[in-house]
């Protein structure tokens, strides 16, 4: 196996993204960042002479695998270029955050910068329509389509920056105490907690939606204040809400993802050379894989540990003539936004059909899970270890 270096609307999708952030930031504590980026060697010194000194800004914290990724690519980034290129990492926000990244960004705050589309609701809504129910069965497939999306539109709305990758997470599930969730009927009665684009899928199945954060939901879930939660797989183990849930129904055909963004100011991009500029190019391209990697390994290793718990925990799977009534009630909320792109002058329909066909391709190109799960345990778990250590 390859190593790491070679491998290749509206106010509540606000407070959505919130909770959304609150689940990356809930992974262990802080780390000091100069221990930290000792792992792949310390920032230059003021006397450069003409290396290019970056920085790089993300809302992940340092423990986070997608924060150990975005290590790993600065030092290929300054082990291609010979050391002519030097980038500080700033996790966690410390520098900007979550929310004000991409204009840190295109203001210059940092020069390289990660977070979410949609902690910036309504200023990107070509790249939000990615987020709605497309089917995505894993992050990785999620992954792929959001980077072939960008590349085949380019919309014009993230002509400040330049765009270096992306990347999604898996989609979300129903996770229940103790009422378990077979069929539409069964969202009747139920509080769901649910912010931003799940809380309208929740109320298009029929819940009552309880806006509440990632960090809230152990507590609401053990006291009986909510039901359930519309989430990500990952907090299962990140948040540890197997702990006080028995049932998850596995419906990814309605899941959400969340596109993330690393992109780069504009006018760095423009001064820096061209065999440099294609250095950037390349380790980005082999970055996008190992995210979705990524992504299939925290989705995993949540259901795992979900399971392990016992006590007769359950994964419901819904059936593909279930789904459809499912499906028939979300619908509206994707058609809502196409026809939002097409009134303001932007091809929603082609933009669609495009998602649709691409969640189509990567699905049956998608690795195996096993062999995901396999690679993120062997290349990059052991950085987090050398961390530690």
């Amino acid at each position: 196996m390859n190593s790491i270096k070679n491998e290749q609307n509206g106010v509540t999708r606000k407070d959505f993204l919130k909770g959304t952030g609150a689940l990356f930031l809930g992974a262990a504590g802080f780390s000091a960042f100069g221990g930290a980026m000792s792992l792949f060697g310390s920032s230059c010194n003021s006397n450069t002479g003409g290396v290019i000194k970056l920085t790089y800004s993300s809302f992940f914290p340092p423990t986070h695998l997608n924060s150990i990724l975005a290590e790993a690519w600065i030092k290929e980034i300054e082990t291609r270029t010979d050391g002519q290129v030097k980038i500080d990492f700033f996790p966690g926000g410390n520098l900007t955050p979550a929310n004000q990244i991409y204009d840190g960004v295109v203001n210059g705050l940092s020069d390289i910068g990660m977070s979410c589309f949609s902690y910036t609701v309504g200023r990107f809504p070509v790249n939000e329509l990615v987020d709605l129910p497309h089917k995505y069965p894993n992050g990785y497939v999620a992954t792929r389509v959001a980077n072939d999306y960008y590349n085949e539109f380019k919309p014009a709305e993230m002509d400040e920056t330049h765009p270096l990758y992306f990347h999604a997470h898996g989609p979300g599930v129903i996770i229940t105490k103790d009422k378990p969730v077979r069929k539409l009927e069964d969202f009747n009665g139920l509080v769901i907690r649910a912010t931003g684009v799940g809380a309208t899928i929740v109320q298009a199945l029929g819940a009552s939606v309880h806006a509440a954060s990632q960090g809230e939901t152990y507590e609401l879930l053990s006291k009986g204040v909510v039901h359930g939660s519309f989430t990500p797989r990952e907090t299962l183990k990140g948040w540890n809400h197997a702990e006080v849930t028995r049932y998850v129904t596995d419906c990814y055909q309605l899941g959400y993802t969340t596109d993330m963004y690393v992109v780069i100011n504009k006018n760095k991009w423009n001064s820096m050379p061209n065999n440099i500029q294609n250095i950037f190019t390349d380790v980005s391209e082999e970055w996008i894989e190992k995210h979705g990697k990524v992504w299939d390994y925290y989705d995993k290793a949540a259901m795992d540990y979900f399971l392990s718990l016992g006590g007769g925990r359950e994964v419901i799977e819904v059936d593909d003539n279930e789904i459809a009534s499912w499906l028939a009630a979300v619908a509206p909320l994707v058609n809502s936004h196409v026809e939002t792109l097409n009134t303001g002058g932007l091809s929603g329909n082609e933009y669609e059909q495009y998602l649709l066909d691409r969640v189509q391709y990567w699905s049956d190109k998608s690795p195996p899970m096993e062999e995901s799960v396999a690679w993120v345990e062997s290349e990059v778990l052991p950085l987090t270890a050398t961390r530690a250590t």
